[in-house]
Order: C-alpha cells, then sequence, then structure tokens
C-alpha cells in the first residue's frame, strides 16, 4: 500500500534532507530542490513551504546557530547532520514562521530528529521548547557597542568576512539594506523565448494556468512569476520552449553585445546555457552562436536547452583559454566563473561555503579568461565581461587590468549599446551593476569594451 500523504510533514522532511545534502556535499539547494519537489506528491502549498523552509534556514543560519550555541549545552558541530538540520528548521520557524504555531514548529522538528534515536529526539524537544519559551525578543544578539560589524554579521546572518569586506564598498548606512536583502526571497524570473512567443502572450498564458506573473520592469524579454511558480515545468509552455528561466539582472548582459541577425557571436563559460539561447535568438539563423564549455556535461546541458527552445547554435568542449575555434567574431561574451556573492538571495549556502581566499583566486582566473579570448574579437567588435559577483577585485579592478594591458581595447558605456539596460543599474564608469538593496535584483557587474577597428 502507498505511503499515505501528510504533507506537513513530508513538506519538512525533504527540507531536511534537502539541507543536509547541501551541508555534506557541493551541492546547491536550487537544484536539489527541482528534481526533489518533481518527484513528490506534494501539492502547491506544500512545495512552497519546504522551498521557504530550505531558503530560509540557509540564508539566516548565521543567526540561528548563534542562538542555538546560546541554547545547548555542547557545540552544534559535534551533532550529525540531521540533528543540526532539525534544530535549525525548528529554530527558523519559530523565529521566522509567524503562521506556524510554536508547537508545530518543535513537534516537527523532533519527528525529523527521531531517525537519529530518542536522545537526539529528546535533545531537539528541549532546545526548541526552550527557545519557544524566550521567544525571539529573548534571543540575544551581540552587543554592537566596541564590535559593530560582529553585530551585523549575526544580526544579518553573513559570514564576518563579507561583511568587513563590504564595509570597504557600502556606507555605514547603507550596508545593513544590503545585508536585509540578501535574505530575502530571490522570487522566479523567466525570459521569454522570442523565436516562439512574444512576452504578453507569455504572460497571458501563464496566468491562465494559475500562476500569478507580469512583465518586468528590468528587462525587456523577462516575465517574474510572483505566486504559484512550482510547476512551472509542468506547463506546456515549458515543454514547448516558449520561456527559459533566467534572472532578471542575467537578462540585461546579452544585449549588451549589441547583435543582430545574421552576427557571429562566441560565448565562453557558456553552461548552462541562458545567454546562448538569448544571443541564438537575437542573431537568428543567418547568425552563428559557438558556446564553450570546459566539461562535457556543460556542453551537453546548453545543448538539451538550447534544443528545447528552438535555438541554433554550435556547443563545443574547450578552455576559453585555448579555445579549439579559429577565426574572429563580432561580439565575445566572458560570464566568468566568479564567487558568486551577488546572488546570496537565489543561493544563500554561497556564503558559507566561500573563503576569503577564493576572491583573489577567481580574480586571477577571470584575468586569464579576458585575455585568453581576446584574439577572436574583430577590429570593431565587442567584448562583453560579465560576473554575479558584488567584489570590487571581480569586477572593476579585472577590468581595469585588462584594458591596461591591451590597449587596443577601449572600454565603453554600456549606455552605448544598441538596446542599453535601465539608466538606475549604470554607474558613473559606464558599467552595469545591479544591487539586491537598490534594484530587488541579484548583484550582476558587466563591462562592455571595443576593440579599436
Amino acid at each position: 500500500m502507498p505511503r499515505r500523504i501528510e504533507p506537513g510533514r513530508d513538506a519538512r522532511r525533504i527540507a531536511q534532507e534537502v539541507l543536509v545534502r547541501v551541508e555534506t556535499t557541493e551541492a546547491f539547494a536550487d537544484e536539489l530542490l527541482t528534481h526533489r519537489l518533481a518527484a513528490s506528491p506534494l501539492g502547491s502549498a506544500d512545495r512552497g513551504l519546504t522551498t521557504r523552509l530550505v531558503y530560509g534556514t540557509l540564508a539566516w543560519q548565521g543567526r540561528l546557530d548563534h542562538h542555538l550555541g546560546t541554547l545547548l549545552r555542547s557545540s552544534l558541530a559535534g551533532f550529525e547532520p540531521p540533528v543540526r538540520a532539525a534544530l535549525r528548521l525548528g529554530l527558523y520557524q519559530l523565529m521566522f514562521l509567524e503562521r506556524v504555531p510554536a508547537y508545530a514548529a518543535v513537534d516537527s522538528s523532533v519527528r525529523l530528529a527521531e531517525r537519529a534515536g530518542r536522545g537526539a529526539a529528546g535533545l531537539v524537544n528541549a532546545v526548541l521548547r526552550r527557545a519557544a519559551a524566550a521567544g525571539r525578543s529573548g534571543l540575544a544578539l551581540p552587543d554592537p557597542v566596541g564590535d559593530a560589524l560582529g553585530r551585523l554579521a549575526v544580526e544579518w546572518s553573513h559570514p564576518r568576512w563579507l561583511v568587513e569586506r563590504w564595509a570597504e564598498d557600502f556606507s555605514a548606512e547603507e550596508l545593513p539594506d544590503l545585508l536585509a536583502a540578501d535574505n530575502l526571497p530571490g522570487g522566479t524570473a523567466l525570459r521569454t523565448n522570442t523565436l516562439r512567443t512574444t512576452r504578453d502572450a507569455l504572460v497571458a498564458e501563464l496566468e491562465a494556468a494559475g500562476a500569478a506573473a507580469r512583465p518586468s520592469i528590468w528587462a525587456t524579454e523577462g516575465v517574474v512569476v510572483e505566486r504559484n511558480s512550482a510547476g512551472l515545468r509542468e506547463l506546456p509552455a515549458w515543454r514547448d520552449g516558449r520561456f527559459a528561466f533566467q534572472s532578471e539582472a542575467s537578462q540585461l548582459v546579452t544585449p549588451l553585445l549589441g547583435l543582430h541577425p545574421g552576427a557571429r557571436m562566441l560565448d565562453v563559460c557558456a553552461a548552462p546555457g541562458g545567454k546562448s539561447g538569448h544571443a541564438a535568438a537575437r542573431v537568428g539563423k543567418a547568425g552563428l552562436v559557438v558556446a564553450l564549455d570546459r566539461r562535457m556535461v556543460g556542453v551537453q546541458r546548453i545543448r538539451n536547452e538550447t534544443t528545447r527552445l528552438g535555438a541554433r547554435l554550435v556547443a563545443l568542449v574547450g578552455d576559453a583559454c585555448r579555445a579549439p575555434i579559429r577565426g574572429t567574431f563580432d561580439a565575445v561574451l566572458v560570464d566568468a566563473p566568479c564567487s558568486g556573492l551577488g546572488t546570496l538571495r537565489r543561493h544563500p549556502e554561497l556564503r558559507w561555503r566561500r573563503q576569503p581566499a577564493d576572491v583573489p583566486r577567481l580574480a586571477a582566473l577571470q584575468r586569464d579568461l579576458l585575455a585568453g579570448v581576446a584574439t577572436f574579437v574583430r577590429p570593431g567588435g565587442v567584448l562583453v565581461y560579465a560576473v554575479c559577483t558584488l567584489a570590487r577585485e571581480e569586477n572593476a579592478d579585472v577590468v581595469t587590468a585588462f584594458a591596461a594591458s591591451h590597449p587596443h581595447f577601449v572600454v565603453e558605456s554600456v549606455a552605448a549599446a544598441p538596446d542599453p539596460p535601465p539608466a538606475a543599474t549604470i554607474t558613473p564608469s559606464g558599467f552595469l551593476m545591479t544591487l539586491p538593496h537598490r534594484h530587488g535584483l541579484d548583484g550582476f557587474f558587466a563591462a562592455r569594451l571595443r576593440a579599436r577597428g
């Protein structure tokens, strides 16, 4: 006999499983959730609960662990991952989900801990009951006097090194707003596949299917789904390739290339293929898009996605620094590997995985990538560099170093693109920069350079 579905309990069980996998492997929460929920019989409301539990617990993990450290008589690190996940899930619900009664938050986490033994279940019960009795206001934060950044790191659940880094680039008034915005849900954004539909038609189709959809105010082909997004991959619009999942900020990058029908474009570091597919729709059948990725699994993802979208391109395995191609292109895109620190709303686990040494290491790689593809830009052609991070060393500093060592390239304002981004996203230096707390978007950076002709 099939197991009877207990919606709330099953939603929390799935959340615990995902959190354990995220902590013990290099897997990302969004991919795990997509696959786990696709195989689950949960309804839309409970899928939404699972998603909120996972993202919320990961985003607030630093603060949750701080409070658990005061509630436990031993180190949280000493417990097995399933027990840590149960404690974090329970405390997250007590602190941040007002609609969940305290008894339900405690009881559900006790049940999650039962597999680890009665001792674990009893500990979870005792700790969370103490937390429920104290209430959110009774769980103390560090004193900001003498260590304001330490207080911010705990209060807004970011590693201290990251708060210290951003304190160099943002004012004391703006920094808390950025940290707070990182903990908000990222929302679901789609890019209209103009090869198969229009944005207005896609919005109408999604609305008819029960999704609350609206046009993006930032991206001309973008659609934002504000509610009922869990089942989008089950819709005919997905199966028939009328949309792709792509963040609003990411959609602002491809237009900077200035592509036209018949243009030749090279996309290095192209997986999973969102920008390549976007470019292919712009150059049309008369154009050429070559997408490179170092791994065959990445190339296969590009091919699968562009086949679904009906887009034409050539996807190849290759290192951008030693690309297996000849000739030059009208436009080259370097969507470089980066720290991803602009996407903490969408990938909250990154804040706990990244280390300070990652930023200079990735910046060196980014400089090598730009140098490696410079010869593929035809005279008069365009080179676009993009990263989804706020780290200055990975964005403006990389562009400045490249321009200094390659004088035949000149930095142009992104406003010079035929289809420029909104003025509010253009910096005084002419770069594209989106910020979670200013624009409600992922943190993205892009620069447009032109090869002297």
